[in-house]
């Protein structure tokens, strides 16, 4: 990267002097020990470790200026630019030094509690049979065109983001569809972004280890739609808070199954293995076959749809791209060795998630729905009983396992989820091992049952207190099923 001046990243934030203004720079960081000669870096206040604790560090590995909320001691003063906000100063800084490459590549922002991951492959499908090279950034996997990249967050802190889609501009991309979580608001990882469109799928309990309350979680959704430059906003009105949204703000394409909807589904079939509907679009209708199941993936269809018509995607293009719509890795993953019976693998982590994966299994299952789960250990705990509520009205049996316990131990989580079914007659049985819990499901079915494996999805590997080992929920289906046979 060529060097470029403080003052050509910074201006826009913060006044500088005219010393500070000629410093060149050739980079950006925000750990110490990614700090280059050249580089300005910095100072994040974390969760676990402060920035400033790092700052006399970072300079001595070469940082020319840092970026401060407080002044550091020992540190040179006329080295030291204080912000208001230094995750607010790190974006638009990151932005500005890779030459606002959103602004060059069409983006895709999808934010809501469930199906952001399957919303942004339905738009990558939808923009590659547009014709767009496209990128994506989400949960299961980071992409520019055909080339995965490895990632660590749904959505990038802010400097890497900005790195991700210069490198997707210098390589031609078109559009990228990128999962915008709330963490990613709040914390300025997209702080500016200009988004194409910003689209909303839904909103249920999740993530109230980090956010006050569900009303304040809400909220920070909301930003996305208020504080962010973006030429479309769609908003799926079948969600009540979605409703609201689109009732108080500036929405351009509204969608759902709803008749008020811009953009509906009507005539719909549900089947096991996708469903058939008529697009009703303002372009016009077209019949459609989804081959994903499950009513909540028509919805995520619908907003996908919208979203590519903001984009001024033919409606055909949208009928083709729906239609050879990918399986979602972890998303009502079929695991198949020839059994007499559905085994599925979903990332249903949430009380309503898994409630809804439970239904739609239900729908298309002659037999019994055994569902095997646990609980996320270090998050939200109230959400706990909840999931085992919603998985006793739903399912004909439950298994409850662990999920990635983290620090806690497993047991309690698993007698939290407990409180859930007080009350139901669902039978239930515990396995505090995941694999044995599996394996007991799947040792039950019968011909015509379905096994539901629910909250890691795509994830391969489980976290403990003191390691984290590999585990894919798919692969030890897969290899229980065989010892069955």
């Amino acid at each position: 990267m060529e060097p470029r001046t403080l003052d050509s990243v910074l201006s826009d934030i913060v006044v500088l002097n005219e010393t500070i203004t000629a410093t060149s720079i050739t980079g950006i960081a925000y750990r110490s020990d990614a700090v280059r000669p050249g580089d300005v870096f910095f100072c994040i206040p974390g969760f676990v470790h402060d920035g400033h604790d790092f700052a006399v560090d970072a300079v001595e590995r070469g940082a020319v200026m840092v970026i401060v909320q407080r002044i550091v001691a020992g540190i040179d003063e006329s080295l030291q630019v204080v912000v208001p906000d230094t995750r607010v100063a790190l974006a638009h800084a990151s932005a500005a030094l890779n030459g606002d490459p959103s602004r060059a590549v069409r983006i895709v922002g999808i934010t809501g509690t469930n199906g952001k991951t399957t919303t942004c492959y339905l738009v990558d499908s939808i923009m590659r049979a547009a014709g767009d090279k496209t990128g994506v950034v989400g949960t299961v996997e980071t992409r520019i065109g055909d080339r995965r990249i490895e990632a660590s967050r749904t959505t990038p802190e802010s400097a890497d983001l900005q790195v991700l889609l210069a490198r997707m501009r210098d390589e031609g991309v078109d559009s990228c569809a990128m999962e915008v979580s709330s963490h990613a608001i709040d914390l300025h990882r997209v702080d500016g972004v200009r988004f194409a469109v910003v689209a909303f799928t839904n909103l249920t309990q999740d993530h109230l280890d980090y956010h006050s309350s569900i009303e304040e979680y809400f909220s920070v959704k909301r930003r996305l739609f208020t504080e962010f430059e973006a030429v479309s906003r769609v908003v799926n009105i079948d969600d009540p808070l979605g409703a609201a949204m689109a009732c108080e703000l500036d929405v351009d394409i509204t969608v759902g199954l709803s008749e008020d909807a811009d953009v509906r589904a009507v005539d719909l079939v549900l089947g096991a293995h996708g469903s058939t509907f008529t697009l009703s679009t303002p372009a016009g209708d077209a019949a459609v076959s989804l081959p994903l199941a499950a009513d909540y993936n028509v919805s995520n269809a619908l907003v996908a749809a919208g979203s590519a018509l903001a984009l001024g995607v033919s409606l055909a293009d949208i009928v083709v791209g729906l239609e050879g719509a990918p399986q979602v890795p972890g998303r009502l993953e079929r695991v198949d060795e020839g059994q007499s019976f559905a085994v599925l693998v979903d990332y249903a982590h949430t009380p309503d998630s898994l409630a809804k994966a439970t239904r739609a299994v239900k729908e298309v299952t002659q037999g019994r729905v055994i569902v095997v789960f646990g609980a996320g250990g270090d998050r939200d705990p109230e959400k706990r009983s909840l999931m085992g509520q919603a998985a006793a009205n739903e399912a004909d049996h439950i298994v409850i396992t662990s999920d990635n316990p983290r620090s806690e131990d497993p047991v309690g989580i698993i007698l939290q989820i407990q409180d859930g079914l007080s009350g139901t007659n669902t039978t239930h049985e515990t396995h505090v091992d995941r694999r044995e819990g599996i394996a007991a499901a799947i040792r039950m079915a019968g011909p015509g049952d379905a096994v539901l494996i629910a909250g890691k999805g795509h994830e391969d590997y489980q976290i403990f207190s003191d390691r984290t080992i590999h585990f894919d929920d798919r692969e030890v289906a897969r290899e229980e099923l065989k010892r069955l046979c």
